[in-house]
C-alpha cells in the first residue's frame, strides 16, 4: 500500500470527501467492539464483513490497512492473544481511544518499536526549519499538519535531503514502516543522520507535544 502517497486523497479520511455516514458507523463500531476492553473471534468476523459491504468501495489506505490485518489473522479462522490485542488497540486508535498495553504481573509493558527515532527527542525549533511529513498522521490530513507549521515560521519539504531538520513520522500504521514507501524516506533520513546530517526523525506524538504542550 502506497501510504505516503494515497493518503491525502483519501475518500474515507479526507474533509472534502469524506463519506460522513460511513465513518461515523466504523468510529462507533469500533467503540463498541473494544468497550470491553476485547476483541472476540465474533467481533472480528463480523467487522470484516461489515468492511466488505460498506468501505471496500471506498479504496482508502488506512481501511485497506484494517482490512487486511483482519484477513490476515482471521486466514486460520482463530484469533489468538496476541492477535486480539493488536486489533484491540488498531479499534482504539479508530474510535479515539487510548492503546492497550501489555501488562506482566501487574506492570505495564511498553511495546517495543524499530522505529528510529531521536532519543531523546529533541525540542522543535519552527522558526526557519524544515520539516518533512511521511506517514498517516492522526491528527488529520497532511496539509493542515503542514499548515500548524508554516504558521510557526517553519518551512516544509517534499522530500529528504541535507536541508531537511526534521521528519515527522504519522503515528497510524507506523509499524509497517520497512514495507511501506514513507519507510524510503526513514531509511534516507537515517543515513542522512548517521552521515552527520541535522536531520531528526520524531513521532507524530512528539509533534503534537511540541505544538500544543
Amino acid at each position: 500500500m502506497d501510504l505516503h502517497n494515497e493518503f491525502e486523497s483519501s475518500k474515507f479520511f479526507h474533509r472534502d470527501r469524506i463519506d460522513r455516514r460511513a465513518a461515523d458507523a466504523l468510529v462507533g463500531l469500533a467503540a463498541g467492539i473494544t468497550a470491553d476492553g476485547a476483541v472476540n473471534i465474533t467481533e472480528a468476523v463480523f467487522l470484516k464483513q461489515w468492511l466488505e459491504n460498506n468501505l471496500a468501495h471506498l479504496n482508502d489506505p488506512v481501511i485497506n490497512l484494517l482490512y487486511s490485518r483482519l484477513a490476515c489473522m482471521l486466514q486460520d479462522n482463530a484469533l489468538d492473544k496476541d492477535e486480539s490485542l493488536e486489533l484491540l488497540n488498531v479499534l482504539r486508535g479508530f474510535s479515539g481511544m487510548g492503546i492497550e498495553r501489555p501488562k506482566i504481573g501487574g506492570t505495564v509493558v511498553v511495546a517495543p518499536t524499530d522505529l528510529p527515532f531521536n532519543s531523546p527527542a529533541p525540542d522543535l525549533v519552527w522558526d526557519g526549519r524544515m520539516f518533512v511529513f511521511t506517514g498517516v498522521m492522526t491528527f488529520g490530513p497532511r496539509k493542515e499538519c503542514q499548515a500548524l507549521v508554516e504558521e510557526r515560521g517553519g518551512l516544509i519539504g517534499g522530500s529528504v535531503s541535507k536541508k531537511v531538520h526534521y521528519l515527522v513520522v504519522g503515528s497510524v500504521g507506523n509499524e509497517q514502516w520497512r514495507h511501506s514507501t514513507y519507510g524510503t524516506k526513514i531509511i534516507k533520513a537515517v543515513e542522512l543522520r548517521e552521515a552527520g546530517a541535522s536531520i531528526a526523525i520524531v513521532g507524530e506524538d512528539h509533534w503534537q507535544r511540541m505544538l500544543f504542550g
